[in-house]
């Protein structure tokens, strides 16, 4: 396993504990699931390179295109909650109030 794809591998799952650890606001669970999202992004692109298999050189055009919406998505409720709520506290949030 070449170092690239180790450190890929150590920053997936850096983020993965950031995410359990610092769920509290909802900023900063969504800056974990970007450094996720891009880790996955350049491990899936090196492999891609690597296996010089031209099938697979679409998967990280699809994991980006997935990334982006998710970005937008988490930006907008982070903005619908803080000018509802004034702060961005998960568990201020009652999430099965209509």
């Amino acid at each position: 396993m070449s170092p690239i794809h180790l450190n890929m591998i150590m920053a997936f799952f850096i983020s993965l504990t950031g995410l359990l650890l610092y769920r509290s606001h909802l900023m900063s669970s969504l800056l974990c699931l970007e450094g996720m999202m891009l880790s996955l992004f350049v491990l899936t692109t090196s492999l891609a390179l690597n296996m010089n298999f031209t099938l697979l050189s679409i998967i990280p055009i699809i994991l980006l295109v997935f990334a982006a919406c998710e970005a937008a998505i988490g930006l907008s409720l982070l903005v619908t909650v803080s000018n509802t709520y004034g702060l961005d506290y998960v568990q201020n949030l009652n999430l099965l109030q209509c």
